[in-house]
Formats: C-alpha cells, structure tokens, sequence
C-alpha cells in the first residue's frame, strides 16, 4: 500500500457559493465581531463591576473565554474557506485546531456542570452556599474543566500525528475533524473509535447526567415557594444557565450522538455550524438579555461612554 507524507489539507467549506460567497463572507463575519465583542464584553464586566463579583458571574466569565477559543480557533479559517472556495491548512494547523477545538468543548461541558453546581446551592443551600462556594473553591471548580479539557484534548491529537494518509487529503467540512481525518487516514484507527466512545462517559454523558439531576432538585426547591413572584424571582437566576445548557448539548447530541449515516453533507454543516458559530454568540445574549445585573452593569459602562464624548466634543 502506498503511504503519503500529507503536509497539508484542503477544506473545502461550504463549496461553489454561486455568487454568494462576499454576502455569506460578510454575514459569518458579522456574526463573528458580534461573538467576539459580545464575550469579551462579558469579561470585562465581570471583571470590573463589584455587583457581578459573585461565583456565578466568575463562572460565566470561563464560559466567555471558552467560546471566544472555539469561535477564534474556528471561525477565521472558515471565513477564508468561504472568499475562496476552499482553504489550505497545514496538517499540523489542522492538528492544533482539532486540539484547541476539542478540548475547549470538554472544558465546555465541565464548566456547565460547575454552573449547574453553583446554582444548586444557591438556591437549595442558600444558608451554606457562601461558606462552601468561597474563593479557593472557586478557583478550583473553574481550573478543573481547562485542565480536564487541555489533558483529554492531549489523547487524539497526539496519537493522530503519527497517522499515515494513503487517500486524497481533502475534508468535506470548513474545519479539521475527527472523523473525516480518520477517513482519509489508511493507519489502523479502531482504537480511536473506542477512546472516543469511552471517554464519551465522562466527558459528556456524566456531566449532562449531573447537570440534569441537579435541576431536577433545583425545580422541586423552587415549587416549594408559596408565592409567584419568590418563583419567578428564583428561577430567574438560573433560567439563563438553563437555556445555554440545551442549547449547547442540544447541538452536541446533534453532531455527534445522532447517527448521521442518511444525513446529507449540507445538514452535517448547518448542524456544526449551530455548534461552532451561533452558539458562542448565543450565549451572550441569552445572558444579557435575560440578566438585570448584566444589563445594568452595561447601562452604566454606555452611559459613561457617552459622558466622555459629550465631554470631548
């Protein structure tokens, strides 16, 4: 059998747009600022506004720095994919993007479960919630999915370097994936497909588990309330978390979870493109509209930017 060094790939994206390749280049990039702009938004408040110093919002602040990796590892190849038909990639490009990728979507699913935790004892633990969630554990809650997520990233990367590629070296996709490279690769990948099937138990399958118990215990608490408005008020402060938790796993289940073999190539990308592109930018907007502190925070940070200029000019 004859064995090709490959030094690089090409991604084909999204294929022969027809003339539409400048309008969807200048939607997904718009789409992309607004991502970019809208997590790092969140950070800075975070950062510097004293209302949102609370293990929530430290929380959420992880969360923004992992979607700002998926969206930049992701997002810049695929707006080259899209001017220009296809998009070369150095096969260790496509290695490190299948790396920071994959790990940041296990750290991803940690750091949800963590919410999910945090949110449990604030509302069916309120007396112990500050004495147990202080500073050091939340140090540690939130350095435990990165560095979950930088180790499991380590076993797919690291064995697929050595791949050999008998085939063609084109991917079907406007990003480096697992499959497709397995597909092209004639080295022996059975046990990769093992490894991913049982690493699915702890990276996905368990923290989707966690995280739907605990909300069944946090809904039981919040029923218990006997007026509207204390359950409104309550289920207001995890309902953000809540949307972004089925949004996230509904995409992941999608792609990976659903058998695709009768699913055509355009369903795949529109399903990665859910998970790749639009859920990173989701998830600021689901927790700017839907979160007073968040909204006033920014109302403040425009108001003074509008002090400044008026003073200016």
């Amino acid at each position: 059998m004859n064995h090709s060094v490959v030094t690089e790939f090409i991604l084909l994206g999204f294929g022969n747009l027809h003339g539409f390749s400048i309008g969807v280049f200048i939607l997904f990039l718009i789409i992309f600022l607004f991502t970019v702009i809208g997590n790092l938004l969140i950070i800075i408040l975070v950062s510097t506004n004293v209302r949102l110093q609370s293990p929530m919002y430290y929380f959420l602040c992880h969360l923004s720095i992992s979607d700002l990796v998926i969206s930049t590892t992701i997002v810049p190849n695929m707006l080259s994919a899209v001017l220009h038909g296809a998009k070369q990639i150095s096969y260790v490009g496509c290695l490190s993007q299948l790396y920071f990728y994959g790990g940041t979507i296990d750290t991803e699913c940690f750091l949800l479960l963590v919410m999910s935790y945090d949110r449990y004892l604030a509302i069916c633990n309120p007396l112990r919630y500050s004495r147990i969630m202080d500073f050091k554990c939340q140090v540690f809650l939130s350095l435990g999915p990165w560095l979950t997520g930088i180790t499991v990233g380590l076993f797919a990367v690291i064995p697929m370097s050595g791949f050999y590629f008998c085939r063609d070296n084109i991917i079907n996709s406007f990003y480096c994936e697992l499959l497709p490279i397995q597909q092209l690769s004639c080295s022996d990948t059975s046990w990769l497909d093992l490894e991913a099937v049982v690493l699915s138990v702890p990276i996905f399958i368990m923290p989707c588990g966690f995280i739907t118990v605990t909300y069944v215990y946090i809904f039981r608490t919040i029923m218990k309330i006997p007026s509207t408005t204390g359950k409104h008020k309550t289920f207001s402060t995890c309902s953000s978390h809540l949307i972004v938790v089925m949004i996230f796993y509904g995409t992941l289940i999608s792609k990976y979870m659903i058998p695709s073999k009768g699913a055509s190539l355009l369903t795949n990308k529109i399903v990665s493109l859910l998970h790749t592109v639009f859920t990173p930018l989701f998830n600021p907007i689901i927790y700017s509209l839907r979160n007073q502190d968040i909204n006033m925070a920014f109302q403040k940070v425009f108001d003074k930017l509008l002090e400044i200029s008026s003073n200016t000019f």
